[in-house]
C-alpha cells in the first residue's frame, strides 16, 4: 500500500473514532429484508425502494376518503392510510418479505422499530385479518371490533 494511501487511512480511522488496525462488523441486512423510509398510498400499502408493500396478514377495507386540509397539497387517502403516515412520520420501516404477488408487489412484516404495523392497524380498527394470519391478529381485530374502533365504529356523518 502507497505512503499516501496508508496515511489517508490512518486519518480516516482516526475521524470515525477508530483505532488504527481495528475492524469494525456491520451486521448485514438479510437480502429479503427492505429497510429504508417509506411512503403511504392511498390504498394503505406501502412504497418502499420502488416497490408496493402489503402488509402481511391484514386486509384494508375502503373506508372511502377522508382529506387532511392541513398539508399543501391537501392530501385524501382511506382512514388507514392517515394512520400509517400518522405513526411512521419520516422514520425507517423495516419490512420481512413474505410473498410476492404475481404483479410483482410484495407481501411483507413491517416493523417501525419494534412495533408490527400490521398489528397497529388491527388494534385501532382499520384493518381486518386475513385467512391464515396469526391468531394475535385475529384476536386484535376481534378486540377491537368490540370496542367499536375504526370500521367497526359509527360511521362519519350519522348520527
Amino acid at each position: 500500500m502507497g505512503k499516501n494511501r496508508k496515511n489517508r487511512l490512518r486519518e480516516l480511522t482516526l475521524l470515525c473514532g477508530l483505532s488504527w488496525g481495528m475492524v469494525v462488523f456491520v451486521p448485514a441486512v438479510p437480502a429479503s429484508d427492505l429497510v429504508s423510509y417509506t411512503m403511504v398510498q392511498d390504498d394503505g400499502t406501502l412504497k418502499i425502494k420502488g416497490k408496493i408493500v402489503h402488509l402481511y396478514g391484514i386486509y384494508v377495507p375502503d373506508t372511502g376518503r377522508t382529506c387532511r386540509t392541513n398539508v399543501r397539497p391537501v392530501r385524501c387517502t382511506s382512514r388507514a392510510a392517515h394512520a400509517l403516515e400518522f405513526k411512521i412520520g419520516s422514520s425507517f420501516v423495516r419490512c420481512k418479505r413474505k410473498a410476492t404477488n404475481p404483479d410483482r408487489s410484495l407481501v411483507a412484516q413491517c416493523y417501525l422499530e419494534e412495533q408490527d404495523l400490521s398489528a397497529y392497524l388491527l388494534e385501532r380498527g382499520w384493518a381486518v385479518a386475513t385467512p391464515g394470519a396469526p391468531f394475535a391478529y385475529l384476536a386484535m381485530e376481534r378486540i377491537a371490533r368490540s370496542r367499536g374502533f375504526g370500521v367497526w365504529g359509527i360511521p362519519i356523518g350519522e348520527p
